[in-house]
């Protein structure tokens, strides 16, 4: 392909982008494909001559297509939301056409500057400590690993990065609702999950304050080393909000590392009125959100805050010779922050959707999400044959039908919900997944699509409504 090929390719591409915008209601959300389908319908190797880009965007069409969950669907309420915005796509296509490699100041001097521009303007926007300064990584996960790193090495006075763990006695915090990336983050660093100890919940989701300490106790009595307590700020299942504030100072107590995740709920805090859940953050020492959850904002992108951003670098950071750089006490080189050596000019991204859209535009977009939620919740409230299970938490609603007047067991209304999930995901018109909420099946439904709106909340509802009175009748 030369570059005058590319150009009239390109042109396509973004006609057809516009279509799938346009037209991304006509599309099945959820696959239908079988297991190994996709796998089966494409070539058996390599070609040995190269084919048109006609042919191969043809079978990207009748082939990969098929097999393509569509997150950007108004009517798609499973896992969490998953942003892409305009602005987002558009940067994107800038960021390949560049392919610029921004592992340090000297090979993108931009991309550096921007990311330190952008994570402050984030920071300032959601009323983090101004000292605390951020780093963008892909995912959450790599975050929390990077935390929990830097937790260990400062209790052992960065000994185990040279020597390893020997006689490991190390102890992790977290709520039984904890995201299931902090038992990987602690295996992979090599603590070991039976030393990650899940914490009880109040019945609002949230740590149990009085059974952390009382763990806390007992593993220093018994010998072992507390390194660092996980908050969720809004949990996977029910966004749950830990008391961020009595955990700051537990873990101030303790002198114990404190980390909050906030990965899918953390976007909230450019609301005002949401800022009171953060009291206490300056005695915090690692918070992390992602702005491609519910900001507008195409995967991948984390943002990850540290109070000290020295035991970061001095946790991860190696300077092989060709890496070396003169002017390192005047720049930052975000290779030194994070796991990965390569890494995306994620930045540019997030600086289109910040312009783009200005404070006003962001407050906007989370509050319409907000009170999509309210006005869905009401709905479920007011008709007999469905339960609330979960007090809303800003945009999430979880729910379970239990027809009125029904004797059927708690085991069988589990079975009786699965079974309402399902039909409703093979209708195509929408996709909503499960949680557990007091060990009952619960569908959960966050409204975090960026184009949702009062019609797509209505016909989801009336779908489930009319999906679920016909389980009734033939039950």
């Amino acid at each position: 392909m030369d570059i005058n090929q590319f150009k009239k390719e390109a042109h396509n591409l973004v006609d057809w982008m516009f279509e799938y915008h346009n037209n991304i209601t006509k599309y099945p959300i959820k696959s239908k494909v079988k297991p190994g389908e996709i796998y089966d319908s494409l070539q058996g190797s390599i070609p040995e001559n190269g084919e048109s880009f006609d042919k191969i965007f043809q079978d990207f069409e009748n082939k990969i297509m098929p097999g393509i969950t569509h997150w950007q669907n108004p009517n798609f309420y499973a896992f969490f939301p998953a942003n892409n915005s305009f602005p987002s796509i558009l940067a994107e296509m800038l960021i390949s056409t560049i392919g610029a490699q921004c592992m340090m100041w000297d090979t993108s001097p931009a991309a550096t500057e921007l990311e330190e521009k952008v994570t402050d303007w984030l920071r300032d926007f959601m009323g983090l400590p101004s000292s605390w300064k951020g780093v963008i990584n892909d995912t959450a996960s790599i975050g929390t690993i990077c935390s929990l790193l830097t937790a260990r090495e400062l209790k052992n006075s960065f000994k185990s990065n040279f020597d390893g763990i020997n006689n490991n006695r190390y102890r992790v915090y977290g709520s039984t609702e904890a995201h299931s990336s902090i038992e990987k983050a602690v295996k992979i660093i090599g603590i070991g999950s039976k030393n990650y100890i899940k914490i009880n919940t109040n019945s609002d989701l949230s740590i149990d304050i009085n059974d952390l300490e009382k763990k806390i106790n007992e593993d220093i009595n018994n010998g072992y080393v507390p390194i660092a307590i996980i908050s969720t700020f809004g949990t996977t299942g029910t966004v749950s909000f830990d008391d961020i504030n009595k955990t700051c100072l537990l873990a101030n107590k303790y002198k114990i590392w404190h980390h909050i995740d906030a990965a899918y709920a953390g976007s909230v805090l450019i609301v005002d009125e949401y800022k009171k859940y953060i009291k206490n953050l300056d005695l915090a020492d690692s918070f992390l959100f992602n702005p491609h959850k519910w900001l507008l904002t195409n995967f991948d992108c984390s943002l990850y805050y540290v109070k000290d951003h020295n035991l970061l670098t001095k946790t991860l950071e190696i300077h092989p010779e060709y890496l070396k750089s003169s002017n390192k006490k005047k720049i930052k080189n975000y290779k030194d922050w994070s796991l990965q050596l390569g890494r995306r000019f994620r930045a540019l991204k997030l600086w289109f959707v910040l312009r783009t859209y200005g404070k006003k535009g962001l407050k906007k977009y989370i509050l319409n999400h907000i009170n999509l939620a309210k006005y869905l919740n009401k709905k479920i409230k007011s008709d007999k044959n469905f339960e609330i299970t979960c007090n809303q938490n800003i945009n999430m609603i979880n729910f379970r039908l239990r027809p009125y007047n029904s004797k059927i067991k708690n085991e069988d209304l589990d079975k009786l919900n699965f079974d309402l999930i399902s039909k409703l995901n093979n209708t195509g018109k929408i996709y909503i997944s499960h949680t557990k909420v007091d060990n009952k099946v619960s569908i959960r439904m966050p409204i975090g699509s960026t184009f949702a709106d009062k019609k797509n909340v209505d016909e989801s509802w009336d779908l489930i409504k009319k999906t679920s009175n016909n389980i009734i009748k033939k039950n």
